[in-house]
């Protein structure tokens, strides 16, 4: 854990989650994944599993591993 880095973009295309991309791109938005957002890695599931929560944007927020995998972040640490 611990992990820190900023968003470089949202590629929905790469989530299985089941639902549209648009619809995923939406909700990670409004959720506050947008590009150049800090992000920090806070607590992953057992053995790996879901859910992740991270911190973006002073928030503490709880994805699936699926829905996570559309965030493309960079590994350059915020200021």
């Amino acid at each position: 854990m611990g992990f820190r880095g900023r968003i470089r973009a949202l590629a929905v295309e790469r989530a299985g989650t089941g639902l549209p991309g648009p619809e995923l791109e939406r909700r990670l938005i409004e959720l506050g994944f947008v590009e150049g957002a800090d992000v920090e890695l806070l607590h992953q599931g057992l053995f790996g599993s879901d859910p992740i929560a991270v911190r973006v944007a002073h928030a503490t927020i709880a994805l699936r591993r699926r829905e996570a995998m559309a965030i493309l972040v960079t590994d350059e640490v915020p200021a």
